[in-house]
């Protein structure tokens, strides 16, 4: 049994007298000690299904449809006592902006012991502190959890970060855009760090990224997601080698590559459309280059086409 199930989620947000659809008919899974990458650009819709895990979405947003069982327990009928108890025990989050989630006024180990405090009581010492910090690599542990947030770097921002999901002893960790803030070397660190504690600790990790360049040897399997739904779900090494759905091609011909004679950077035309807005039809049609004329009129379904392999688009084999 996989350690995270979501079968057909479906979320809406209310604006004033509206319903807008921000994820629709979302199905994905982890297995236990298993890294899955989530993809796409802004306003896909990768943060909200990641969010509803810990049910921490807005106070606007509501659960239509789905379910979401998570080490046995399925999340969207817990009460808010028995949350609690499924919040940093069996998901913890790391965000993309850790100077906006730490708290600007507490010290790094204070804020790492709070949490200590909460999931484990007896750990909640200054030695479990220092040790998490070495375990994500900070030099100098017991100085730097003395730290305000503000004086530490970024890439040590968000170490200090991971060392307090890491403070719970989480099943999953869910890293939305972990490397956004940082420059090339941090990012590479940061990732490199997050594979490592995945192995050592033996938990699962959802990844998620607008950069397909980054899932290359480091995810097992990729979710795709454009406009609130999963277009494509596969195997990381099949979608590198043979992307299907034609917005998966366009992610992956937009990472530059050393070695490129071509001149200009490839980029995808237009954008995502933000929810209430989508088109009929194939949702990715007004920027797809394989266009057909039923993409504008026929919502097109996930399927199956390659044992493992899941597509939104009937025509995914042209041009392939």
């Amino acid at each position: 049994m996989p350690l995270l199930a979501i079968e057909n989620l479906t979320i809406e947000f209310r604006a004033g007298d509206r319903a807008l659809r921000a994820v629709d008919g979302v199905s994905l899974i982890v297995n236990e000690g298993e890294t899955v990458c989530l993809v796409g650009e802004s306003g896909s819709g990768k943060t909200v299904t990641a969010l509803a895990i810990g049910r921490l979405l807005a106070p606007n947003a509501r659960i239509v449809t789905g379910e979401i069982r998570l080490a046995g327990h399925e999340v969207t009928r817990l009460t808010p006592r028995e949350l609690c108890g499924v919040r940093g025990a069996l998901v913890a989050y790391v965000f993309q902006e850790p100077a906006a989630a730490l708290n600007p006024v507490m010290r790094i180990g204070s804020q790492i012991r709070e949490v200590l405090r909460v999931h484990r009581p007896a750990a909640a010492t200054a030695a479990e502190v220092t040790r998490l910090l070495k375990l994500v690599g900070i030099a100098a542990p017991t100085e730097r959890a003395r730290d305000y947030p503000h004086q530490l770097s970024g890439g040590m921002l968000q170490r200090a970060m991971i060392a307090m999901a890491l403070a719970s002893q989480p099943k999953l960790l869910v890293a939305d855009e972990p490397t956004t803030a940082l420059d090339a070397t941090i990012q590479a660190q940061i990732l490199e760090l997050l594979r490592d504690l995945r192995q050592r600790l033996g938990m699962s990790l959802l990844l998620i990224t607008h950069h397909l360049g980054i899932v290359s040897e480091f995810a097992d399997r990729v979710v795709v997601m454009y406009a609130g739904q999963v277009v494509e779900q596969t195997a990381t090494t099949k979608l590198l080698q043979r992307p299907a759905h034609p917005y998966s091609r366009a992610l992956l011909a937009a990472v530059p590559r050393l070695g490129s004679n071509s001149e200009r950077l490839s980029s995808i035309v237009g954008s995502v459309p933000s929810a209430g807005r989508f088109p009929a039809g194939c949702r990715f049609h007004p920027r797809c280059p394989l266009v057909q004329p039923s993409c504008r009129t026929e919502a097109p379904a996930l399927m199956e086409v390659e044992p493992g392999r899941w597509v939104r688009c009937p025509f995914w084999e042209i041009g392939g």
